[in-house]
């Protein structure tokens, strides 16, 4: 596994263990369903919570969040709605990022609530 995968890995733990804290149930991670792939499936309250993870090591050029970008939307949406009729979830779903910059100390984790909505089509 690449130093790349490891720490995308690693991110995905440690937000896991962050929402985990905040008292969210964590239904699936790394779920995949032919080609729909979601990072973390949660719940929260009464709302279905569909988490990106974006995990980056020092030095990157572009803010993690900012690699969430218009196509990657279209995806996590279309595996999202998948999901909730694979599994008959019927919860208001909220689409969230956790970004997670590792540094010598451990990580900085932002987690950013209704990050984006799903586009009109």
């Amino acid at each position: 596994m690449t130093d790349r995968n490891l720490i995308g890995k690693e991110g995905e733990e440690e937000a896991r263990d962050y929402l985990i804290q905040k008292g969210y149930i964590i239904l699936h991670t790394n779920w995949r369903f032919h080609h729909y792939e979601l990072d973390i499936v949660a719940v929260n309250g009464d709302e279905l919570v569909v988490i990106e993870v974006k995990t980056r090591s020092g030095g990157y050029l572009i803010a993690p969040e900012e690699a969430v970008d218009r196509g990657k939307i279209k995806r996590i949406v279309s595996a999202a709605d998948m999901y909730a009729r694979y599994f008959r979830k019927n919860l208001p779903v909220r689409f969230d990022i956790i970004t997670l910059i590792k540094s010598d100390a451990g990580y900085e984790i932002e987690h950013i609530e209704d990050a984006f909505y799903a586009p009109i089509r």
